[in-house]
């Protein structure tokens, strides 16, 4: 305790000094959480993604669709429990600036597949039940004030037209990261339309989503269902839904590297800026460091006084920057909107924020700590006064 109460004394021995470096210390540790928790963001959706749940896609590349045709031999393929279908809409909700992720879909073989979507029985049933209807997610439906029973309409720009949909449910998510800022509406209702207006596009789909028995059968399943349409007119791609997310991400891997860089910068900054102060105060303590060695307080000592007040220093930075950003983060969650379905500060991102606090005061404190150990006594005497 005494030893404490002397770090304690020491780090406020000059107070304009220690509330600049704190202060700094809080910026770079929020800096840094903020970051990260960007990065987390962005990798949001494969990190959630489901180990039983594989993507089929057109070989070529996602703009090409698969025919209708191919969900029977999808659900026949030895493993398989599950098949449903997505198409992306993009319909454009009053102004294009209102940006939101809108999936026709199979209905309720692809709601099966995602349980972590919790949507009451009975408006999954009205959703069923309506062809027009529409299900959107609970962050979505808190931007845009979006109700049960409201009319949504869309102006078509993949599928022309002005679509109107129902608001048959509002889900939320069974996980605080489960997106909830997506619409879904049936695909039998475009499918209907493009029938008599653009035949040629009607029956195709953009993905099917597969659920399997087992997350190990997941290669074989996956290496089964594109034999099944190999050599065909439109061959298939499958994949698990980590790998499918994981390749969109990639398509930014640039700029993620780049944040992730800049977030280690600022920690090194700052940590240079905590060794200078450590090596002032190291510097201006030099005759009591050569008085305490003189009263025969050893090297162990001197070091546990001066590392104590660097991580004294660092700790309470990181507390205050931790303590700042789960506000903001919750904040800044809510203005981007659907930008970031998911936009939350994840214990990862706090255990890294504290693991940087404490290498910042363990290597700010290196030099000091082996100035005073190595001083000589009689020189150390000799500054004093």
């Amino acid at each position: 305790m005494y030893t404490l109460r002397l770090i304690v004394k020491n780090a406020l021995r000059h107070k304009l000094r220690t509330s600049l470096t704190i202060l700094g210390l809080v910026v770079a540790i929020f800096a840094f959480g903020l970051l990260q928790t960007v990065i987390d963001a962005w990798y949001a959706g494969a990190e959630g993604a489901s180990n039983t749940t594989l993507v089929t896609r057109n070989k070529t590349s996602l703009v090409f669709p698969l025919p209708l045709s191919y969900e029977a031999r999808i659900r026949a393929v030895p493993g398989v429990t599950g098949v449903g279908y997505a198409n992306w809409f993009q319909g454009v909700y009053k102004d294009p600036k209102n940006f939101f992720a809108q999936f026709a879909i199979s209905g309720a073989s692809y709601l099966d597949i995602y349980p972590d979507y919790l949507l009451p029985p009975d408006q999954r049933a009205a959703f069923l039940r309506d062809r027009k209807g529409a299900i959107v997610g609970r962050k979505l439906a808190n931007q845009f004030g979006f109700k049960v029973g409201d009319v949504i309409p869309l102006k078509g720009t993949i599928y022309p037209g002005d679509w109107q949909l129902v608001v048959q449910g509002i889900f939320d998510g069974k996980q605080s990261t489960t997106n909830t800022a997506t619409l879904f509406l049936h695909w039998d209702y475009i499918n209907e339309a493009l029938k008599k207006t653009l035949p040629r596009r009607a029956n195709q789909i953009g993905v099917y989503v597969v659920r399997i028995d087992a997350p190990e059968n997941a290669a074989a399943v996956s290496a089964a269902i594109d034999k099944e349409f190999s050599n065909s007119l439109a061959e298939t791609l499958t994949e698990t839904e980590k790998a499918f997310q994981l390749g969109f991400v990639s398509m930014s891997e640039a700029i993620v590297m780049a944040i992730r860089v800049v977030s280690f910068v600022v920690i090194v900054i700052i940590a240079a800026v905590m060794a200078n102060t450590m090596a002032m105060s190291a510097r201006e303590r030099l005759g009591e460091y050569a008085t305490l060695k003189a009263l025969g307080f050893g090297p162990g000592f001197l070091t546990a006084m001066i590392l104590g007040e660097s991580l004294l220093l660092s700790l309470v930075g990181a507390a205050l920057g931790i303590a700042v950003l789960f506000p903001f983060a919750a904040f800044l969650g809510s203005v981007m909107g659907t930008m970031f379905p998911v936009f939350e500060v994840t214990r990862l991102t706090v255990v890294q924020q504290v693991a940087a606090a404490l290498a910042i005061g363990s290597i700010a404190a290196i030099a000091p700590a082996l100035r005073a150990t190595r001083i000589n006594i009689v020189e150390g005497l000799r500054s004093i006064g």
